[in-house]
């Protein structure tokens, strides 16, 4: 698990998804000498019993990534080796290292470290290291020792599903940091890159102990701003002036349709192995998925004015909801379920009233209030 060459991208987070996007782009564009080199993955968490997914990330063989689905009408299915990633460290064990990366090698810091990455933590206020710290936490103390050594500038690209995550990140950090010297924090506004961007795959299984199945559609959709150059380049990633029509679809269409799918499957017994697929193999679920999209989620759209966008983004989601390769269970997404409804389901109702969509919307509206829907 030590690198042969030096690592400028610095990845927080070990996730199946990263593994099957982020690192899996980055290999593709290595081999084509597109990207400025290989990865350092980092395990925040210091799960111990995960030491090996640790291993098997950072081996020389590299791990394997399944391709299997639909693309343009065609079946997909491949298998390929992602080798990106050269060295895997935990927080919890290789801090010195990790601090040292960051000082020596790094020049993007990458991350997917969930929801609960992001909750303050009691250990958040420590002067000096702490497992326990939340993700933010631990990011402040490592750049404070790269603005000591010598304070080079870093983009940070965080791809966590949270709307404007670069600005969000960059606000934490500055929270933590409000105390510290006014020359780190001026270094950290005006010297710190901070990304928004948007992250788009199903991935639907792992692979033990690293790799993972996952369906040929990929996003990572940038938002440009001064000086942002993106650590590769790849068909995937896409540079655009602003997130918000992509994140709207995103979020409010696939993401919003997983959720409903996870409240009825849970109303219907929560079958543990059930799949998305299998779950619209139903007639009524599926009939009862396009009614919803229909009377209650393109109606926003239309009033926002991106009425045939939304559709033709509906119906690749419908193919990739149906795609028979993948194993995509419905207790995979539903975790986290109340914080996606607040999200997804609350969050497209606000975004819809805003673009002046009056409309009733009573499924939608019974998730958030947890009533049975009419």
């Amino acid at each position: 698990m030590s690198a042969k060459f030096p690592t400028p991208i610095v990845q927080f987070g070990t996730s199946r998804f990263l593994q099957a996007h982020f690192d899996l782009f980055v290999d593709e564009a290595l081999q084509n000498g597109q990207a400025i080199g290989p990865i350092t993955v980092v395990q925040s968490s210091g799960d111990a019993s995960r030491s090996n997914r640790l291993a098997a990330l950072a081996a020389d063989e590299g791990y394997p990534v399944h391709i299997r689905g639909l693309e343009n009408g065609d079946v997909v299915e491949r298998q390929q080796k992602v080798r990106s990633v050269t060295r895997a460290l935990s927080t919890a064990t290789d801090w010195p290292k990790i601090s040292a990366i960051i000082v020596n090698e790094a020049e993007y810091i990458v991350s997917n470290t969930g929801d609960a990455g992001y909750a303050p933590q009691p250990a958040d206020s420590d002067a000096e290291f702490n497992q326990q710290m939340s993700f933010p936490a631990k990011l402040r103390l490592l750049l404070r020792e790269r603005f000591l050594a010598h304070g080079r500038p870093i983009t940070i690209m965080p791809m966590e599903l949270i709307p404007g995550n670069g600005a969000v990140l960059r606000s934490c950090i500055l929270a933590l940091a409000a105390n510290d010297d006014s020359n780190f924090l001026d270094w950290l506004e005006h010297r710190v890159i901070w990304a928004n961007s948007l992250v788009d795959r199903i991935v639907s299984e792992p692979i033990e102990p690293a790799g993972a199945i996952c369906e040929p559609y990929a996003l990572w959709a940038v938002e440009h701003q001064q000086g942002l150059v993106l650590p590769c380049l790849h068909p995937s990633i896409e540079l655009v002036e602003t997130l918000d029509n992509i994140e709207a679809l995103k979020l409010f269409i696939l993401n919003l349709g997983h959720t409903w799918l996870a409240e009825r499957w849970q109303r219907k017994g929560s079958d543990p192995d059930l799949s998305v697929v299998k779950f619209l193999g139903d007639a009524e679920t599926f009939n009862a998925l396009q009614t919803l999209y229909e009377n209650e989620v393109i109606p926003g759209f239309t009033a926002a004015g991106m009425e045939e966008t939304a559709r033709s983004y509906l119906a690749t989601t419908l193919d990739r909801f149906l795609n028979p390769f993948l194993d995509h269970r419905l207790a995979d997404i539903a975790q986290n379920h109340r914080q996606k409804v607040e999200r997804r389901i609350q969050g497209f109702i606000h975004w819809a009233h805003s673009h002046g969509d009056t409309t009733k919307k009573p499924t939608l509206a019974a998730m958030i209030n947890k009533v049975p829907a009419p």
